[in-house]
């Protein structure tokens, strides 16, 4: 998939920057690294945890706006509010365990912190969503691990040729 050709929506959730309190830093980031790859930012939002905020404003880009990819920042550690795996979770068509399970790989090589993520990944509609972490350095760094697979699974929902299926005639995934 041409990676110009993505439309991004980038979900932030924190009480404490719905409120103002605190500066949202997680969504900047994540903005900074889509246009680095020449992605469309087609939505923005600042939510608070809480489950029926999230799922309406993901059920709005994904479904309403048929944004390609939802990023979401924040919400996915063990807090006593952190509720965005739940509410991902509660609307995804599929979900896409090893997609995280490759996240939480990675960052352990920098942090064993990273077991304690419940970070969850998987599709709706034509929309992939992920989940990221509300610091501005780990949602940069998690979505760094997947951004090679990322093109590559919007064009696996679009229904689009891959260039090993060929000749192939079947994903290895598939055999």
């Amino acid at each position: 998939m041409n990676r110009s050709a993505v439309t991004a929506g980038i979900l932030t959730v924190s009480d404490r920057s719905f409120r103002g309190e605190r500066e949202d830093r997680g969504g900047p980031a994540l903005k900074s690294v889509a246009a680095a790859m020449g992605w469309r930012i087609a939505a923005e939002a600042v939510v608070p945890d809480e489950i029926e905020v999230i799922q309406k404003t993901i059920l709005n880009w994904t479904d309403d706006k048929e944004i390609d990819l939802v990023l979401t920042t924040g919400g996915t550690g063990i807090g006593p509010r952190d509720a965005t795996p739940e509410a991902t979770r509660g609307l995804l068509e599929k979900e896409l365990p090893g997609l995280m399970e490759f996240v939480r790989f990675q960052s352990a090589r920098k942090t064993p912190l990273a077991a304690l993520s419940r970070a969850v990944a998987g599709v709706r509609k034509k929309s992939l969503i992920v989940n990221l972490p509300g610091s501005p350095e780990g949602a940069k760094e998690c979505l760094g691990f997947i951004l090679d697979i990322i093109p590559h699974a919007l064009s696996v929902l679009r229904g689009q040729d891959h260039p090993h299926e060929k000749d192939k005639g079947r994903s290895h995934v598939d055999a």
